[in-house]
């Protein structure tokens, strides 16, 4: 079938359980015919890994459309535009695994930045996607996720850290040891791809539009047309965006002041930050924090072009 229109795409973000450190996707509410309705790319909050156990289709993975069938795993890095598309009239099963490959190797790294920004690079380089056989190791640990996430048997999250931890070094040594990506032009939403990543990777330092042009090779009056085209906002209103979203995640998982929390995030004032969480949210930090039940319902919100989940 030919790929989907790609004049649009769109963030649809999904929260973590705090103390799981994953959240899986899985059951017959995932037995679907997937993208009715739906003709554009999306691009998630998250990693996401994909195991489809019955159905065909294709799976648009930016600039490229690949078929896919049962017996098939996808890895697509945080911030990847793509989509999945069952052969019409047909259902598809996928289980989905969604982790914050930031979260768990700073853990896991510590105070070694270095390190965890050249891991979190190997990981973002590209989307993997083949049959279980050719990722065996990859494949037996997302089954051994699943099954623990699915039992939930003494001791499950302690095993599912692990696991995500192998998870994570397994891909990495899968895209250290692939062939280099094949450099070539982008096209479509393809086009700001390199700034999409640039500011998941430098939200907390000042950013100017001049620099995500030059990411993406093009002038910055193009890329603010292409931006404001493709996400359906400013990259100024963006990049706040994503700061938002870390600060919520910062207020949710740690006692961090706001004037912390706020330079953490690239807001050089809290009231800065202030003004830019309520524009977002609707709210101030502070109200938020007392009642933060009402961050998904409010950041549905802030443009038709953010989405919860599926």
């Amino acid at each position: 079938m030919p790929a989907k229109k790609k004049d649009k795409v769109e963030l649809r973000y999904y929260d973590i359980p705090q103390k799981e450190g994953v959240l899986v996707l899985t059951g017959e509410e995932w037995v679907r015919e997937y993208g009715i309705g739906v003709d554009y790319l999306h691009f998630h909050n998250l990693m996401e890994i994909g195991i489809c156990r019955d159905g065909c289709g294709s799976l648009e993975l930016d600039q490229k459309s690949m078929r896919y069938e049962p017996g098939m795993i996808s890895v697509i890095p945080r911030n990847y535009p793509h989509t999945t598309n069952s052969d019409p009239g047909t259902r598809s099963y996928w289980e989905y695994l969604f982790l914050d490959p930031g979260t768990l190797l700073r853990d896991h790294f510590g105070e070694n930045v270095v390190s965890r920004r050249r891991f979190l690079e190997l990981l973002g380089r590209d989307a993997l996607f083949g049959k279980f056989a050719e990722y065996p190791v990859l494949t037996s640990v997302c089954d051994l996720i699943l099954n623990e996430m699915k039992s939930k048997h003494d001791f499950y999250i302690e095993r599912v850290r692990g696991l995500l931890m192998t998870l994570l070094f397994e891909i990495a040594r899968i895209m250290k040891t692939s062939d280099e990506p094949e450099v070539k032009l982008r096209t479509g939403v393809g086009q700001i791809h390199e700034a999409l990543k640039y500011v998941e990777k430098h939200y907390a330092e000042p950013i100017r539009i001049e620099t995500l042009a030059k990411e993406c090779h093009i002038s910055e009056t193009h890329f603010r047309r292409l931006f404001s085209e493709y996400i359906d906002m400013t990259p100024i209103e963006y990049l706040n965006m994503v700061r938002v979203l870390r600060a919520c995640e910062m207020l949710r998982s740690s006692n961090e002041s706001m004037s912390s929390v706020a330079l953490n995030c690239g807001f050089s004032t809290v009231s800065t930050f202030d003004r830019n969480f309520k524009q977002v949210i609707g709210v101030t930090p502070y109200q938020w924090k007392k009642d933060p039940k009402n961050y998904e319902s409010r950041l549905l919100e802030v443009n038709v072009s953010v989405q919860k989940g599926w």
